[in-house]
């Protein structure tokens, strides 16, 4: 890696994922786009959740009232200024899109890290590719995944969240029960449940023990509501098919 390369520990959630979801070649999903738009809403969740700017309490997404500096205000406004809130399984249904995708992989483009490819149809661009420009960042990423999926005698850090919400004795021992040693941190846990609800862990690792893989992606909400909107779409593709 040189000196100008990013480093892995640099890029926000929805770059990473967004990273190891793209082809380092043709610049094209390794999954179907309905797949990869959902998990990038579901991890711009993560992201705003990683730097303290929402929070889950009970079975509705919050704002916590800080203002932490984030590439996602404008996700942050939105659900801030909700009149009432919303599930995160609503969440991901309401950011899921094309534009969303389009900013990260721009944002990633702009580091460097990949390039925009424009494929012409009818002479104009119609499709943009991105491929790698600088493995560094992908390569780092993966080594650290790697480690905390081979690695099977460290803890999830990935905090549980309870329906009691903040400041009941319920979350405070879910708090004190958090392991403080090491092992991955909580965002390289937050994408392997990122990756594995998108379907793409597999992929990545196939050798990696799938036990091991459910106990660090277990119950970290932002990936279970991508899995549930994936459930939902997947469900109406299948009802459309039969009509």
């Amino acid at each position: 890696m040189n000196a100008e390369s990013p480093k892995a520990e640099e890029l926000n959630l929805p770059q990473a994922f967004l990273l190891l979801a793209t082809s380092d070649t043709d610049g094209k999903p390794e999954i179907p786009v309905f797949a990869l738009r959902t998990t990038l809403a579901g991890a711009i969740l993560a992201e705003l959740e990683r730097t303290g700017a929402i929070e889950l309490r009970g079975k509705h997404v919050r704002d916590t009232g800080t203002t932490p500096e984030t590439d996602f205000q404008r996700e942050l406004d939105l659900i801030r200024h909700k009149s009432r809130p919303h599930t995160p399984r609503r969440w991901v249904s309401m950011l899921e899109g094309r534009s969303e995708v389009q900013r990260v992989y721009e944002s990633m483009a702009s580091l460097g890290i990949v390039e925009q490819v424009g494929e012409k149809h009818l002479g104009l661009f119609r499709t943009m590719r991105y491929p790698e420009k600088d493995h560094a960042p992908e390569a780092a990423l993966m080594k650290k995944l790697e480690a905390a999926l081979t690695d099977t005698r460290i803890a999830p850090q990935v905090p549980e969240t309870t329906d009691s919400g903040p400041g009941t004795p319920e979350a405070g021992a879910a708090a004190a029960a958090k392991p403080a040693a090491k092992g991955p941190d909580a965002r390289i846990l937050a994408l392997i449940a990122l990756l594995e609800a998108a379907g793409l862990l597999p992929k990545l690792f196939p050798e990696a023990d799938r036990v091991w893989v459910d106990e660090l992606a277990k119950d970290y909400w932002p990936a279970r509501a991508v899995e549930d909107e994936l459930r939902l779409i997947r469900l109406a593709e299948e009802e459309r098919a039969t009509l």
